[in-house]
């Protein structure tokens, strides 16, 4: 087949499941139904990937390019304001061409530092962004969002004031957990770490623990 033709037949498949006819399950979809799958599929393929597994990583991805396929499909239903798949890859790779100048308009840049900050600053221009909350997004887990905050901070010069003394030996409140997780991601961040890489590898340490335990 030619180069390309596989996604033309998933649009085709999509658009039979989602027609009259096809599947009364898909028909009903909607883009809020289909959020939590399109985040277990993530999850899935971050398994995957650490699993080493080539073969899960394939299907994983799959699953989860289904879900950037089936989104698009039901956008096309819009009564007002439709768009395609075909839109979504012409702005993504329009994107791509205005985010990366070093490589499609002859822009000079000395390493991936310049990359990232040519890059928050085209983004910056682009949205019209004045703060440095905005295009964040706030209903992703707590860990991963502290950790953007902090970013963003540093780049927008938002002198931001962490916890660095905190007692972790007292009484356990929301309040007092909260201070402690946060100055443990904000060192993490400051010295280069990945505060989720490590953490999910601890987790990962504890789970082989539960497994040595019950295998005795």
């Amino acid at each position: 087949m030619a180069q390309g033709s596989q996604l033309q037949r998933l649009v085709d498949v999509m658009n039979q499941l989602r027609s009259p006819g096809g599947c009364p399950w898909d028909a009903e979809q909607t883009h809020e139904s289909l959020l939590k799958y399109l985040l277990e599929e993530s999850y899935e393929f971050v398994d995957a990937v650490a699993s080493g597994d080539r073969v899960d990583m394939r299907e994983e991805l799959g699953d989860v390019l289904l879900q950037v396929y089936f989104h698009a499909r039901i956008a096309e239903e819009h009564p007002t304001e439709p768009f395609s798949i075909e839109d979504v890859a012409q702005g993504i790779a329009d994107k791509l061409i205005r985010r990366h100048p070093h490589v499609f308009a002859g822009v000079e840049v000395d390493g991936s530092g310049d990359v990232l900050k040519n890059w928050e600053e085209i983004k910056k221009q682009e949205k019209g962004r004045t703060s440095a909350l905005d295009g964040i997004a706030m209903a992703q887990p707590a860990l991963p969002l502290i950790e953007k905050i902090l970013y963003r901070a540093e780049k927008y010069d938002v002198v931001l004031e962490t916890p660095t003394n905190v007692n972790i030996a007292g009484q356990a409140d929301e309040s007092s957990v909260g201070q402690a997780l946060l100055a443990v991601i904000a060192w993490a961040h400051a010295n280069g770490v990945d505060a989720e890489a490590a953490l999910r590898a601890e987790a990962l340490k504890l789970s082989e623990q539960v497994r040595a335990i019950e295998a005795r």
